[in-house]
């Protein structure tokens, strides 16, 4: 077995026509787990250590709004992000993960607690699912959607933010 970037191929596999391995979830998995965990203590540079975007990069993000494309990598971006998520402690809870050649999906829920946005410490786990697609040598996120919609909420609140 060789290792490149975290993940074990299996010798004389061409990586590009070689299907998703358990261990490419698990390195996969790993570096979402760190990744988050950065991100919601505002360490955007470890954070993009860890997580490549995808050129074509979508996010559904938890506030609602139209999705977004691309990832805004320029130092402003990176240091409103860095002030706007602060002193965060994460959990990963992969729900499933699915594999289908090139491309791995996980299902995750992100038990987070953290200061957001300058409001107090609080609860703000997100449901999650990850796209990744492998190009070349190197998983890319591809996806992400994320709602706060963890603990079950009634018809009635569904329906008032569905209205605005």
């Amino acid at each position: 077995m060789s290792v490149i970037l975290g993940l074990q191929l299996a010798e004389g596999k061409d990586m590009a026509h070689r299907d998703a391995t358990a261990a490419d979830v698990a390195a996969i998995v790993e570096r979402c787990r760190l990744a988050n965990a950065a991100f919601m203590r505002g360490d955007m540079k470890a954070y993009l250590a860890l997580i490549s975007h995808a050129d074509d990069y979508t996010l559904m993000a938890p506030f609602g709004g139209a999705p977004s494309r691309g990832f805004d990598m320029s130092g402003e971006r990176l240091e409103a992000m860095a002030r706007f998520f602060r002193a965060g402690k994460t959990e990963l809870e992969v729900v499933q993960s699915y594999t289908s050649g090139d491309m791995v999906v996980l299902v995750a829920i992100e038990r987070q607690r953290a200061e957001v946005g300058g409001l107090p410490e609080q609860d703000w786990s997100l449901r999650v699912t990850l796209v990744f697609h492998r190009q070349g040598a190197e998983w890319k996120l591809a996806h992400r959607h994320a709602d706060p919609l963890v603990n079950e909420i009634s018809l009635e609140q569904a329906a008032e933010i569905a209205r605005g």
